[in-house]
């Protein structure tokens, strides 16, 4: 009997092995809720700053260009730390790197719940981005150490989903929040939220397939003999540790990837710009109840979740990134420029939403084609680099918004200016498609 049971026990770890493990997609649900929760961090403040007694408080009513600051100076912290902070993740690794940069996040949510001044509140907007900032290209470099080239489309969608799917979530659950509670109430909900993917983090991520205790040779194999072909030396690939500079120039020097970089700065003023200013221009311009405008603000983002999952598909099928990032932008430009024009707010709204949801479309082909373009032990700074140049860009959008509105008294000017941007990012994105990227 007993050697009936040695035996069977003997034979386990062979069949184990005989199955892989999929270590690789619940590293990835991971990922999702880890950008799902801070992009649901960063919104709160778009509903804020349609609800006087915030304004109030921050001494800050009437004024649209300070409105326009609060998330400016966020976004600007969020790129400098992109670029400055995000070479740690290839030297820390990526784990060690996200872990702090969500205690830098829980900080910022701390105290902002308990801001009484805005200066105050704009210092924990700065914290918040650095946090985030170096939080972002972590997420590139585990898909590039996990994940073989046929499988990223759809990996990197699976994480990107987060971007639409917790706005979309966030802005009606925030503006209950403070038509229920107060303003403060949504920096405490955040911050409870924010422990979650700490504690993810911290216990059942690891950098490499190698390193992680749940993941069965069979898995292993797969991914690092797949690796190996894609770098075509035979090599899986192991991160090298090498100086900034070095590293900088394997990306730098590819123009293609200042395309790519130009392409996701055209997104990103959309985007911020939108995010920042869409609930206030539904309420004050198209006279929307403030219900209403909670789930009408939310709209952009689930119709972007849908884009980015056919986006993911067609990429994985096709192996093309350039020509659906080409068609999101012209998508995009017509639904803005339709909206504007629309007298009916509610098909307005709609049309809109619809616009700014395609743009959605281009963030999984920009980051898919940057991990083919960039080697693996150089991915986390470039992804950095770009996310952050970029979203240096999009920092500009909210505060030049706003002072449009103050010049013009509406918000008709800067949604074309924005339109035109985006169909430049749309010309870049058709060049590449030329090329057959």
């Amino acid at each position: 009997m007993s050697q009936n049971l040695h035996i069977s026990e003997a034979s386990m770890p062979a069949l184990d092995q005989r199955k892989p493990t999929r270590q690789r997609f619940f590293l990835v649900v991971i990922l999702f809720i880890g950008i799902s929760v801070a992009y649901l961090d960063r919104v709160n403040i778009a509903v804020i700053a349609a609800n006087s007694r915030f304004l109030a408080d921050m001494g800050i009513a009437g004024q649209p260009v300070k409105i326009g600051l609060m998330m400016s100076l966020f976004l600007g912290a969020y790129g400098i730390s992109n670029v400055v902070l995000s070479p740690l993740g290839d030297y820390l690794g990526s784990r060690r790197a996200m872990v702090v940069a969500y205690v830098i996040m829980c900080a910022s949510l701390l105290i902002g719940g308990m801001a009484s001044t805005f200066g105050i509140l704009l210092a924990t907007r700065v914290l918040l981005g650095i946090g985030e900032g170096l939080y972002y290209p972590m997420q590139n470099t585990f898909v590039k150490n996990w994940f073989p080239p046929k499988e990223r489309g759809r990996a990197n969608t699976a994480w990107l989903i987060g971007q639409s799917l917790a706005p979309a979530a966030a802005l009606p659950i925030f503006t209950y929040l403070v038509a229920a509670h107060s303003w403060e109430s949504t920096f405490h909900f955040s911050l409870a939220l924010s422990l979650i993917p700490l504690v993810l983090l911290l216990f059942f991520t690891a950098d490499t397939p190698r390193a992680h205790k749940r993941v069965n040779e069979e898995e292993r194999k797969y991914i690092e003999e797949n690796l190996a072909k894609e770098n075509g030396d035979g090599s899986e690939g192991a991160p090298v540790k090498e100086p900034f500079l070095k590293l900088a120039k394997t990306y730098a020097s590819n123009y293609r990837f200042w395309m790519l970089l130009l392409i996701l700065a055209s997104n990103s003023i959309l985007s911020w710009g939108i995010a920042t200013w869409l609930p206030t221009y539904l309420n004050k311009e198209r006279g929307f109840s403030w219900e209403a405008m909670g789930w009408i603000s939310s709209l952009p983002f689930v119709l972007g979740f849908l884009f980015k999952i056919v986006a993911g598909v067609i990429i994985d099928r096709t192996g093309r990134n350039a020509p659906v990032m080409a068609l999101s932008a012209l998508l995009c430009a017509a639904g803005v420029y339709l909206g504007v024009t629309i007298q009916d707010n509610y098909t307005a709204a709609i049309v809109i939403a619809l616009g700014i949801g395609a743009s959605s479309a281009q963030i999984p082909g920009i980051f898919t084609l940057l991990q083919k373009l960039v080697p693996k032990t150089a991915m986390s700074s470039a992804a950095g680099t770009l996310n952050g140049i970029a979203v240096g860009f999009g920092a500009l959008s909210p505060v030049l918004i706003g002072l449009s509105i103050s010049v013009t008294g509406n918000f008709s000017s800067a949604l074309y200016f924005i339109m035109g941007i985006i169909l430049m990012g749309g010309v870049l994105a058709g060049i590449l498609a030329a090329q057959k990227l």
